[in-house]
């Protein structure tokens, strides 16, 4: 059923407020993606806390010129945004997709997106989707900074076990 023009207005002003709040944001091109692919995608999105929009690319496109982005990215097939919170981990809504876009292979594709206010490629974006969440980081920083300390006892251990002997 066709979109009335205030319901259009509606979803211009939902995306526009989402391009300008956002942490970032995911630009999801899909095709052939069969509704039970679709639900496990939207529920591993929804627990982490990003939000998965569909619209129409005029509407996407009004979108980005309002929010003061000038730049267009080439979108083929369907679109679809996903995007998080401000303040929330800032890859998530790419790293998420990327995951469903290595799995799903030629049904799903990162288009492009929005990171820290600059409209990005999808080159940059599958980059950033790249990155670990910032838990993973602080537990790999941790590791580092433990393990020197974790070697060093596990020498001395062995040379208490030498003097012993």
């Amino acid at each position: 059923m066709a979109k009335t023009k205030a319901q259009k207005q509606e979803i211009i002003a939902t995306l526009e407020n989402a391009f300008k709040t956002a942490a970032s944001v995911a630009f999801v091109s899909f095709t052939k993606v069969n509704a039970s692919e679709e639900n496990i995608l939207r529920k591993t999105l929804r627990e982490s806390g990003v939000k998965y929009f569909v619209a129409k690319k005029t509407l996407i496109d009004r979108a980005l010129k309002a929010a003061g982005h000038t730049t267009e990215l080439p979108m083929e097939g369907e679109i679809a945004v996903a995007y998080n919170a401000a303040g929330e981990d800032a890859s998530a809504p790419s790293r998420i997709v990327y995951r469903f876009v290595v799995e799903l292979k030629d049904k799903l594709a990162i288009a492009g997106g929005i990171f820290e206010g600059t409209l990005r490629n999808a080159i940059a974006m599958t980059e950033i989707a790249t990155i670990p969440s910032m838990d993973v980081l602080r537990g790999r920083f941790a590791n580092i900074i433990n393990s020197p300390r974790q070697r060093f006892a596990v020498v001395l251990s062995k040379v208490a076990e030498t003097k012993t002997n």
